[in-house]
C-alpha cells in the first residue's frame, strides 16, 4: 500500500469538506447540500468520461478506469536489491559458468529477469538478448503510458465539461431574469459544474496520472538495470565492475557496498 497516495487523497477530501462547512459562525455541515447538484455532476463527470471513451476502445477505457487502483500499489522492485541479486548471479557465473545460472533462475520471481537469464543460458547472441529485452521493456512502457494518458485526458476534459455545464446554467438563468430571487441560486448551480470539473482534474486525475508516471519510471529504471547487468554477466565482466556500472543508475544516497561484489573482487 502506497501511503502517500492514500493520505494525499483523504487529506484533499478533508480540506475540501472543511472549506465548505467552515464559516465565521462555526462548522455547518448543512452547507454541503449547497454543493450537491445531480445535473451538474452528470454534465461534468458524465461528459468528461464519455468524451474520453470516444478517444479509446472499450477495453482500453475499462483498463484505464481500473488503473486508478495502481496508485496504491507501488512496484515491488527495489533497485539496490536487484543490483545485489545480479552481483550474486555474476559470482555464480564466474565460478561455475553461465549454464549454472539456469538453476539460479528457478529461485527468481521476476519474470523479466528470469527471461533474460534463460536467454543467456541458451547461448543467445548478446545483441539479440538486448534487442529482445529492450523490445519487451518498450512494450511494458507503452502499456503503462496508455493508462497515464487516460487520466491525463480525463484531467483535460474535466474543466472543459465543467465550463460547458456553467454555460448551460448561465443560459438557463438569463432566460429567466424576470424572477430576481432565482438569479442567485441559479448562478450558484451554474458555478458548481466548474467546481466539479476542477475537482475532477486536480484532486483525482492529475495526481493519478503523475503517480502512475512515477511508478512507471521506477519500473523502467529497474528493468534497465537488469538488462545491463545480464549483458555484463554474459560478457564475463568482473563482478566489481558490474556493481559499479549498475550503481551509476542510482542516486548517491542509494549506493551501498555490495559484500558479494567485494568478495568477488578479492
Amino acid at each position: 500500500m502506497d501511503l502517500a497516495s492514500l493520505i494525499g487523497m483523504v487529506v484533499c477530501a478533508f480540506m475540501i469538506i472543511f472549506g465548505i462547512v467552515y464559516s465565521s459562525n462555526g462548522i455547518n455541515f448543512g452547507a454541503m447540500v449547497n454543493f450537491i447538484d445531480v445535473q451538474s455532476a452528470i454534465i461534468t463527470f458524465g461528459g468528461a468520461f464519455c468524451a474520453v471513451l470516444v478517444c479509446n476502445s472499450m477495453p482500453d477505457f475499462i483498463a484505464g478506469l481500473k488503473s486508478i487502483t495502481l496508485i496504491f500499489k507501488p512496484p515491488k522492485l527495489n533497485a539496490p536489491d536487484i543490483i545485489k541479486k545480479i552481483i550474486e548471479l555474476s559470482n555464480v557465473a564466474r565460478k561455475e559458468g553461465l549454464l549454472s545460472l539456469e538453476e539460479a533462475a528457478s529461485d527468481i520471481d521476476d519474470a523479466f529477469l528470469k527471461k533474460g537469464i534463460l536467454l543467456i543460458v541458451d547461448g543467445t547472441d548478446p545483441e539479440l538478448v538486448r534487442g529482445i529485452m529492450e523490445t519487451e521493456l518498450d512494450n511494458i512502457d507503452g502499456r503503462h503510458k496508455k493508462k497515464i494518458k487516460f487520466w491525463q485526458d480525463v484531467a483535460s476534459m474535466g474543466p472543459a465539461w465543467g465550463m460547458i455545464g456553467t454555460l448551460i446554467g448561465l443560459i438557463n438563468m438569463l432566460q429567466n431574469m424576470s424572477d430576481a430571487a432565482a438569479i442567485g441560486p441559479s448562478m450558484a448551480v451554474a458555478l458548481i459544474t466548474t467546481l466539479y470539473g476542477s475537482m475532477l482534474a486536480n484532486w483525482i486525475c492529475t495526481p493519478t496520472s503523475t503517480k502512475l508516471a512515477v511508478f512507471n519510471d521506477m519500473e523502467v529504471q529497474v528493468k534497465e538495470i537488469m538488462i545491463e547487468g545480464l549483458l555484463s554477466i554474459q560478457a564475463g565482466e568482473n563482478p566489481r565492475v558490474i556493481e559499479e556500472k549498475l550503481k551509476s543508475f542510482l542516486a548517491p544516497k542509494d549506493r551501498g557496498t555490495s559484500e558479494d561484489g567485494g568478495e568477488a573482487a578479492g
